[in-house]
């Protein structure tokens, strides 16, 4: 599908956003976490009109380019023209948490078969795994009401994420937001094998031993420690190179 390229027409600050949020949607089918064209992924671009880049609706996430990222208001009017719609349902998730939330600059919410299943298991995320001891310490729980599509739910949205990184929708699915493009990402990572090794453990049958609540102080610190200080950034470039080679064409 031809579309045509933004590059001459945004910001040299937007298009850097959008190469990378491009970059993100592709990472997350190389991953597996799409849902056919069921699930987003959002960016709020800097500045006082709270605009934001969501994914066109109808393209499968391993299509998705730079130029062909949707940009709306909280409204959900497009701020740019585009032959795509917008997901009602996306909408209303993730403009509800970009308004809430000032350091929420990327959202991502997917519908995994580990992240519903575990979203379905009553006690939630267990401290069973190394994984899951960056997530506990910022976890929070949405009460399943049907697609989101009401206004009304979106109070309940943000009060429910609150200061949290990590969202488990229940019945439904993840959520995870992150200060930049690359921290929402490996949030996502993290929260996504939290819930497979679970899913694992569970599935093996035998009793199992979880981590020392005296271990979940202080992971995030320890966290820094792992990373260098880099968070995300000591990852991304070695995906970047990862995506290069495997799904170019997202910076079109």
């Amino acid at each position: 599908m031809e579309i045509a390229s933004l590059r001459q027409v945004v910001s040299e600050q937007e298009w850097a956003l959008r190469v990378q949020l491009a970059a993100c949607y592709r990472l997350a089918a190389l991953y597996g976490w799409s849902d056919l064209v069921f699930t987003h992924i959002s960016a709020r671009i800097p500045g006082p009109e709270h605009h934001f880049l969501i994914n066109p609706y109808g393209l499968m996430f391993d299509e998705i380019t730079a130029s062909s990222l949707v940009k709306v208001d909280q409204a959900c009017n497009k701020v740019i023209d585009s032959p795509f719609p917008v997901n009602p349902a996306g909408f209303t998730i993730h403009s509800c948490i970009h308004q809430a939330r000032e350091d929420a600059a990327c959202v991502l919410h997917t519908h995994t078969r580990a992240g519903i299943a575990v979203s379905a298991q009553k006690k939630g995320v267990l401290p069973i795994s190394q994984q899951s001891t960056f997530v506990l310490g910022s976890l929070a729980y949405h009460d399943y009401e049907g697609v989101a599509l009401r206004d009304e739910e979106r109070p309940r949205l943000q009060a429910a994420l609150g200061d949290k990184t990590f969202l488990m929708l229940r019945n439904h699915g993840l959520l995870v937001t992150g200060r930049t493009i690359p921290d929402a990402f490996l949030n996502m990572y993290t929260f996504e094998n939290t819930c497979r090794i679970q899913v694992d453990a569970l599935a093996g049958g035998g009793e199992l031993t979880t981590v020392n609540p005296k271990i979940l102080d202080g992971m995030a610190q320890v966290l820094k420690t792992v990373t260098a200080g880099q968070g995300a950034n000591i990852a991304w470039p070695a995906l970047i190179r990862k995506l290069d080679r495997l799904a170019p064409g997202y910076q079109d």
